[in-house]
């Protein structure tokens, strides 16, 4: 469905101008259809390209590491959902780029625009070498299971300086498995669909007060590593769950092996990836 009707998130729009980078990205081409509800103007970004603008949107292609096109992207922008950057497991040098200088780049157009809210694209791979056996919660301390992850984790760093100095209030939402279904044991704990997805970031738009705040990114799964209690002012209520496909995922998956890191693990194959120079 294009738009959650729960009464916690009611579908008229707030914002005049929204901003959505990696628009073009798997989750931000889900988040783009989701999000126009809530908005008068959604503005669309993406280093790669994009379809045509509809109505109601703005499309601007524009690389996160040109602070200058990255400024000029913020402009008349009153939030921003920052889903732009690499996602996966890469050589250091564009995650530098994208993740870090571009995060920066984020960051410092939003002080210099008045932008006061961010729902920053964080990852479960910031805590990654914690053991499945572990609950974690908000305050965690970062264990990063390669450079992705520890982009990330910097990512979080960054929009708490943000915070503590300009007073823009950011949910960095250490987002699961965001997918159609879970398809294997490890998205038993970590799955997050995309309707809870949608309800988790306008939940964080629309908190009265958000501060800096680290949430988990999943759905109301029967097994879960992560516990959201220190985010409840918030006011995220996933709705769906994981339980419906667990009989089939553990028929096919019948054992754990924990002599393999990938099933001992929380960041799952992550941790194996040997890092890339």
């Amino acid at each position: 469905m294009n738009a959650i009707t729960d009464p916690l998130c009611p579908v008229a729009p707030r914002f005049a101008r929204l901003l959505l980078t990696g628009a073009a990205g798997g989750l931000g081409q889900v988040l783009r259809q989701r999000l126009k509800p809530y908005c008068q103007t959604l503005r669309l970004s993406d280093i790669a390209p994009m379809a045509a603008a509809g109505a109601g949107e703005e499309v601007v292609q524009a690389d996160l590491a040109d602070a200058a096109a990255v400024t000029a992207l913020l402009e008349g922008v009153d939030a921003v959902v920052h889903f732009g950057g690499i996602s996966i497991e890469t050589p250091w040098d564009p995650i530098l780029q994208a993740n870090i200088v571009g995060a920066k780049n984020l960051y410092e157009a939003a002080r210099i625009h008045g932008a006061r809210r961010i729902v920053f694209a964080s990852s479960n791979h910031v805590v990654g070498m914690y053991g499945q056996h572990e609950v974690l919660d908000v305050k965690a301390t970062p264990r990063p299971d390669g450079f992705y992850g520890l982009s990330k984790a910097f990512g979080e760093n960054l929009s708490r300086l943000y915070f503590d100095r300009h007073g823009i209030e950011t949910a960095c939402l250490r987002i699961g498995s965001c997918t159609p279904e879970p398809t294997d044991r490890r998205m038993l704990s970590t799955w997050l669909s995309h309707d809870d997805l949608e309800r988790l970031v306008m939940a964080c738009l629309r908190a009265p007060v958000l501060g800096h705040t680290i949430v988990y990114g999943c759905s109301d799964n029967a097994s879960t590593w992560w516990d959201n209690r220190g985010a409840s002012h918030v006011g995220y209520r996933p709705q769906d769950s994981s339980e419906p496909w667990r009989a089939a995922i553990e028929a096919r998956q019948p054992h754990i092996d924990l002599s393999d890191p990938t099933q001992r693990l929380q960041g799952g194959r992550f941790v194996t990836i040997p890092p890339q120079a």
